[in-house]
């Protein structure tokens, strides 16, 4: 019974709010590091394309920066999304069971109203659209004026183009938090 006795409302959701804050730590360290992975990869490509004078390569590029954005976009999400849950569900529900006069988590908060704010999501947006749609549209864009051009790898560019877009579109979309 006394195990029990221990294990309040309050309790439980402090221990969902360590849990869910660990959770963001390590998709905020992902996520960087898919940033960092990503240009590397894409360095990587540029160079053996350069070395082995075979434009076709380039359409390795625009694959990883499909697979490795679409992540990143996920990671970026959830961890967006447990900021608004900290704020919206488990904040107000802690500050009632304790009877707080305001905000329990104030960090979540105020964070946000940083002035600079606004500005670093934008070059963050920016950063994000770089390198994961200029890039690899570049990358294609030399492709199709190489002399490596064939009418199957010019399809599987096309197709390519299209899924950036809505990578492109998906990034800008999720800017918005």
């Amino acid at each position: 019974m006394a195990a029990t006795e221990d294990v309040t409302e309050s309790r439980l959701l402090l221990a969902e709010y360590d849990r869910i804050k660990e959770e963001q730590k390590t998709r905020i360290g992902f996520r960087d590091n898919l940033l960092y992975f990503t240009l590397a990869a894409s360095t990587a490509v540029v160079a053996i394309t350069l070395q082995s004078a075979k434009a076709q390569l380039l359409l390795a590029i625009p694959a990883i920066c499909l697979v490795l954005g679409w992540t990143y976009l996920v990671n970026d999400e959830k961890i967006s999304a447990v900021g608004c849950y900290i704020r919206d569900q488990l904040g107000p529900r802690l500050a009632e069971l304790s009877g707080a006069g305001g905000a329990v988590f104030g960090w979540e908060i105020y964070h946000r109203g940083d002035a600079s704010r606004i500005m670093r999501k934008r070059l963050q947006t920016a950063v994000d659209l770089f390198t994961y749609l200029a890039l690899p549209m570049a990358c294609m864009v030399a492709f199709w004026c190489s002399p490596a051009v064939q009418p199957l790898l010019v399809i599987v560019s096309l197709a390519q183009t299209v899924a950036l877009a809505v990578l492109g579109w998906q990034i800008l979309r999720y800017a918005e938090r």
